[in-house]
């Protein structure tokens, strides 16, 4: 017998009364007053002029740290939540001020630890290390924070920094947000009764349009996205040249002389891995040209304008009923984990996904995790379609991950973005491969092609022009602040190069539509998943070959992902070299098979 699982997440299991919660009112408090009494007594030990700290007080400072981090990312995700199912609730925005306000604070406080830690001599710290039971586990994050305070101002300039951030730098993060809550999209339809009626989406409801199975209808949908988005290009211009503005200005003042310094540290990779990533994924694409002008002949189009690269063929235009949505989901996760069908199975029956469709809710889909709770939240908007199923999926990935370090030390979670998009995408891979497999049917495995090829064309070429955009816009932006017309004829440049010339009517407006440009926490939110994409690729081929036997392998690797940087990981657990070109050729390779397949069936 089926089960029905709820389509709206539970959030009053976290924290009840919603944004009036008194639970997390006081919550907050206890993370106040926490920052608060570690601020001071660094500031003591500061004022004290102590050369450095003994290793008792060490502890208790990384101690008060990890407790402070865990409840800051918690609440971080409540007000999240909180903002995304309802982009108008005020009193959310509140909360997000004060949980802005009090990171700043304790982003302040770690400046002021991390000044403590450049304190310790080499040889006290290599033994502080090595010999405290508490601090070994979560060493490398420790080296990795002294190494990098090194390179910042000094602790007292980064604080202010930091501070000044909340109504400035990330005030116009914020401001994003206002932007797209007030958004409204006219649609026109038939009312049932012979007439036509037109009625208003939200920015998450009228997405989903823009990949309708029907021409007519995403034509349609894209006109008016760009309309709107046009209409607001001004606001979002001011915006975004705020946003990158301060963050230049910072680097100037650490003396960085390059926008991708801090991407890459947080990312915890190098530049050459990123080098030899995008050239392989350059090689590979004339076969991806080749899929999309393939599918402009089944379309029955010259060429393929932006809105129908995602356009579905076949059978894929079926709704997907949610619940079915699930089962396929979770009977595909079985078949390599059961620990993983399990942890899915317990996120949909608990209230832990919210996928219903309507207005009022913010575009996109995401995961967000409570580890103090020990759970997550997903975030989307569910139509039925193809790639719906897939992104449930993707987001159950980034769930999973978060599953198995639960038990780590809270700065062992860390892991960075990279990597949390390599869990999410070879989750998706698990569905969208094992569903081609058993597919009989001409047209439902054309369709099931096409939706996992189209994964391909994402990573290689829409991200690679959000990549090109924005590296473009850091080097620009130097010179002074770009007008919206000029934003919109960048982004058009750098999808005519990144889709290798194979698209008719571009999105100049995507540099407005797309939330990842406006976050204040991660800059250049864009490489990072096609690393995902292709690292997981590489490891669903090891996986392939060692069958469910893998599946423990693969939970280890997920659980370094928060202590090591991304070339020690591969190494470690799969023997491979991320800074050389010859995985990369192989990954891209491999993400490349199915449109040989497409193109025979296709004939």
């Amino acid at each position: 017998m089926k089960t029905a699982y709820p389509q709206a997440w539970d959030l009053e299991a976290l924290y009840p009364g919603g944004s009036q919660s008194q639970a997390f009112s006081q919550e907050l408090n206890g993370l106040e007053a926490d920052i608060e009494a570690l601020s001071q007594q660094l500031a003591e030990a500061k004022a004290d002029g102590a050369s450095a700290p003994a290793e008792e007080q060490l502890n208790k400072w990384t101690a008060a740290v990890q407790s402070i981090l865990l409840r800051i990312r918690q609440s971080d995700s409540f007000v999240g939540c909180l903002q995304a199912q309802q982009m108008k609730d005020a009193a959310a925005n509140a909360l997000n001020d004060r949980v802005k306000t009090l990171t700043a604070k304790f982003n302040a406080a770690l400046t002021a630890f991390d000044e403590q830690l450049l304190n310790v001599d080499d040889t006290n710290w290599t033994s502080w290390l090595q010999t405290s039971e508490s601090v070994a586990p979560v060493a490398f994050v420790l080296n990795e924070r002294r190494e990098l305070a090194k390179e910042k101002l000094p602790p007292s300039q980064e604080a202010l920094a930091a501070e000044l951030a909340v109504d400035g730098y990330h005030g116009w993060g914020d401001f994003y947000n206002t932007i797209v809550s007030r958004i409204r999209f006219e649609v026109t339809e038939d009312d049932g009764n012979g007439g036509e009626a037109t009625k208003q989406l939200s920015a998450g409801q009228m997405s989903n349009r823009l990949t309708n199975s029907k021409r007519a209808v995403r034509e349609a949908a894209f006109e008016e996205w760009e309309r709107e988005w046009n209409e607001q290009g001004d606001l979002c211009a001011d915006t975004i040249n705020r946003i990158s503005g301060f963050r230049l200005k910072l680097y100037e003042k650490r003396g960085w002389g390059s926008a991708l310094k801090e991407p890459l540290a947080i990312n915890r990779m190098s530049e050459a891995t990123l080098d030899a990533m995008w050239t392989a994924v350059t090689e590979g694409k004339p076969k991806l040209v080749q899929y999309l002008e393939r599918k402009a002949e089944l379309l029955g189009l010259k060429q393929l304008d932006w809105h129908d690269v995602g356009a579905p063929l076949g059978s894929s235009h079926k709704v997907v009923p949610y619940d079915d949505a699930a089962q396929i989901i979770l009977e595909q996760f079985r078949a390599f984990s059961p620990d993983l069908a399990d942890f899915s199975e317990l996120a949909f029956r608990e209230g832990w996904i919210e996928a219903e469709d309507r207005p009022g809710k913010r575009p996109g889909g995401f995961c967000t995790a409570f580890p103090k709770s020990g759970q997550t939240r997903i975030f989307m908007t569910y139509s039925g379609t193809a790639s719906n199923v897939s992104t449930l999926a993707h987001e159950l990935g980034h769930a999973y991950h978060q599953h198995v370090m639960n038990d780590l030390q809270p700065l062992a979670q860390e892991y960075a973005m990279n990597v949390a998009e390599t869990a999410s995408t070879f989750a998706e891979m698990i569905v969208s491969d094992s569903a081609l497999k058993a597919a009989t049917d001409r047209s439902e495995k054309l369709a099931l092609l096409d939706d996992k090829i189209h994964s391909a064309v994402s990573f290689f070429m829409d991200i690679h022009a959000r990549f090109l955009f924005e590296t473009r816009f850091y080097e620009r932006r130097k010179q002074g602040m770009l007008t919206h017309d000029e934003l919109s004829k960048l982004m058009e440049e750098a999808q005519e190069e990144a889709f290798s010339g194979v698209l008719g009517k571009k999105h100049p407006h995507f540099w407005a539509s797309k939330l990842h440009f406006y976050l204040t926490d991660v800059p250049f939110y864009n490489f990072p998943y096609t690393f995902g994409y292709l690292f997981s690729c590489g490891i669903y081929a090891v996986a392939k070959k060692e069958g469910r036997s893998f599946a423990d392998r693969y939970v280890a690797l997920l659980r370094d992902t928060g202590v090591m940087n991304v070339e020690e990981l591969a190494q470690k657990h799969l023997g491979v070299r991320l800074d050389e070109l010859g995985f990369w050729r192989e990954a891209v390779a491999l993400a490349l098979e199915d449109v040989d397949t497409f193109l025979e069936l296709t004939r």
